[in-house]
């Protein structure tokens, strides 16, 4: 992890969050800007800048986070559908520069995005 990293932070408990899942490679948090009803941010505890700085190395942990995405969209009931989304870059709103995944479900969304 990183010492300056904001998600680093979290995942060290350094700065308070919401947190609704943790293990030794993956944390979860409630989002503090929701763009959904359900907003969550599930991050790796390995810091990675972004998805495109990612390694076949890892292909599981990348995995991972969508496997606790759908865990905790089944504990929400998302019955009607959810969205995960890695914004890859500042061009493409990536706004903390620690890989993460947002889970965001509750309401209905369109396609295109963005």
């Amino acid at each position: 992890m990183e010492e300056d990293c904001l998600f680093c932070k979290i995942g060290r408990r350094e700065i308070p969050s919401e947190l609704v899942y943790e293990d030794d490679d993956i944390f979860a948090f409630e989002d503090i800007h929701p763009q959904a009803p359900n907003h969550v941010l599930i991050c790796p505890r390995k810091h990675l800048v972004m998805l495109g700085d990612a390694g076949a190395e890892d292909a599981e942990m990348l995995g991972r986070l969508q496997l606790v995405a759908a865990k905790i969209a089944r504990e929400r009931k998302l019955i009607e559908g959810y969205r995960t989304v890695v914004n890859n870059g500042r061009g493409a709103g990536q706004s903390v520069f620690h890989l993460h995944l947002h889970l965001l479900g509750g309401r209905e969304f369109r396609w295109p995005p963005g």
